[in-house]
């Protein structure tokens, strides 16, 4: 009976029979080696398979690699990749492969792979004598990838749109060292010293480039298949790239992006997304950025397509980042491209213009002359596509800050305000409301005629008071009365102030050698002498 009950116990397999099982292929695969021998299968086959980019599934079949795998060769840096294919360099292997014309037309695909493989090598272009025969041979293969791309008649597959964004990855996506330590940009940027900050790597960083702008407007690319791989971690590592130094990368960089904007639909409010996080990121916390100018270039052209109505999401990103933009001290370096944004929104939709023109005030430079004259040209450009009705609800603080640039000191603020009149479009505004405009500016016009020290803004000055008389003599009349009336007034006060302290300075002079302390009300008639009970301590007591 216990031999009965011994017999139902199942045996201990072998280790033989054990590894048997494990290597049959079961369906389970549940063994404590599965995951080692899988791992070691995927890596042979990857081996394997250097040259197609692709893995080997279980049928044999080729399978493309997913997303994830995808996004994981897009986080990984240059340095690395150098390193994996570095022995090939120690041992001489890295040999040019023979152009397309020489492989059959069946084995262009395949060798347009391994031409791809060879290029994921990234070579040090800060020491230039270093493996000049290895980069010149890398050189020519890209520009051979470059003819091929433009040249190619069929769709790209998976596989060689996930080597491609392998390569570019490889060779584009990498971290940038601040030259500047305190992290932020001057108020003025020296243009010259722009030509000095060149990439090294640009023979090489051009031609990728190229590539990559080419395969992204190639007909060939289907935009459906390769959204998976210019996906959302590709466009974000591309943004990055535009804090170049090298402002031949980042004109690549706004070409390849606003390309990439118009092909993939799907990304576009990801897009749009990232570049506002990019602005707010430099308004609010760097002031450190050398891709602003271009973003907003890109940015002038969505604008530009937007369809009508706009959208609220569109509404909100011009005042939470374009209007803002104005805050830092270094916008003169993109000025011109966001003063051709706001001028977008305006056009698009007119009520916009009384939030632009407020922004605008709200940010007003108080001791930055030539940023104020900039503010000033930006205005011209929104008022020129501003109103009647949206002008009459934002001329009243308007017009007291041009008024106080009336009377600015600086000549060419004083002078860019008074341009504002040689506008056909402006002037037409002001005039036809001038019962409320004229009262506000015509004291700042009035000293200009009388105390400006440069003679080009007090003769503008005289031809803006023409205008005002010629359109309308009895209200010009009626302002020249009034502030007649307030220069006496402030003169009677002046006189006043002045009277109280010579009568002030009299009495003190009296009381000198005594120890009491006088007080002057603020009415001139009443000077009250209080003495005090306590006599001065002397020196020494």
């Amino acid at each position: 009976m216990i031999k009965q009950i011994l017999g139902k116990i199942p045996r201990k397999p072998s280790k033989s029979s054990q590894n048997d099982a494990y290597n049959d292929g079961g369906a389970n695969g549940n063994g404590p080696n599965s995951f080692h021998s899988s791992k070691s299968t995927s890596s042979s086959s990857k081996s394997s398979n250097l040259g197609s980019g692709a893995s080997r599934s279980s049928n044999g079949t080729l399978a493309p690699h997913s997303s994830s795998s995808t996004k994981s060769n897009h986080s990984k840096k240059s340095a690395p990749i150098a390193a994996q294919l570095g022995p090939l360099l120690s041992s001489g292997a890295y040999e040019a492969l023979p152009s397309f014309r020489d492989v059959p037309s069946s084995e262009r695909q395949n060798h347009f792979i391994k031409k791809l493989n060879m290029c994921c090598v990234v070579f040090d272009f800060n020491d230039p004598s270093k493996n000049l025969k290895e980069k010149d041979i890398k050189r020519q293969t890209l520009l051979e990838l470059v003819d091929y791309i433009s040249s190619v008649t069929s769709k790209f597959n998976e596989v060689a749109m996930q080597e491609i964004t392998k390569m570019v990855a490889a060779n584009l996506f990498r971290t940038f060292s601040s030259s500047n330590p305190d992290n932020k940009l001057p108020e003025m940027y020296d243009q010259d010293e722009e030509d000095q900050m060149m990439e090294p790597a640009w023979p090489h960083l051009q031609i990728v480039y190229e590539f990559l702008l080419r395969f992204v407007a190639s007909p060939e690319t289907d935009a459906k298949l390769a959204k998976r791989y210019i996906d959302h971690s590709f466009v974000l590592r591309l943004l990055d790239l535009f804090d170049s130094e090298d402002q031949r990368e980042r004109e690549y960089l706004k070409t390849i992006l606003h390309r990439i904007y118009g092909k993939f639909m799907v990304h576009r409010p990801f897009i749009r997304k990232a570049i506002n996080h990019i602005f707010f990121w430099f308004i609010f916390e760097t002031e450190k950025h050398n891709g602003i100018a271009e973003l907003l270039e890109i940015l002038g052209s969505i604008i530009n397509g937007f369809a009508l109505p706009l959208k609220e999401e569109h509404k909100l990103f011009l005042v939470r980042a374009l209007i803002p933009l104005h805050k830092p001290k270094c916008v003169s370096m993109y000025h011109q491209q966001l003063s051709y944004c706001i001028s977008q929104f305006v056009e698009k939709d007119a009520k916009l213009a009384d939030t632009v023109i407020r922004g605008l005030l709200k940010y007003w430079p108080i001791t930055n002359s030539s940023k104020e004259v900039m503010f000033l040209g930006e205005l011209e450009e929104v008022l020129e596509a501003t109103q009647a009705s949206e002008f009459q609800r934002c001329m009243v603080p308007l017009f007291r800050q041009i008024g106080h640039c009336l009377n600015s000191s600086h000549f060419q603020v004083a002078e860019r305000a008074l341009f504002l009149w040689n506008n056909d479009h402006i002037r037409t505004l002001i005039t036809q409301n001038r019962q409320v405009i004229l009262p506000i500016i015509f004291p700042a016009l009035e000293k200009n005629t009388q105390s400006h020290w440069n003679q080009a803004v007090q003769s503008l000055t005289l031809n803006v008071k023409k205008i005002f008389s010629d359109i309308d003599q009895e209200l010009f009349d009626e302002c020249l009365l009034s502030f007649q009336e307030d220069e006496s007034k402030e003169k009677e006060t002046q006189d006043k102030r002045e009277s109280t302290w010579k009568r002030l300075e009299d009495v003190a002079a009296s009381k000198a050698l005594g120890n009491e302390a006088v007080l002057v009300s603020r009415f001139a008639s009443s000077v009250a002498i209080a003495t005090n009970p306590k006599p001065r301590a002397t020196s020494g007591s």
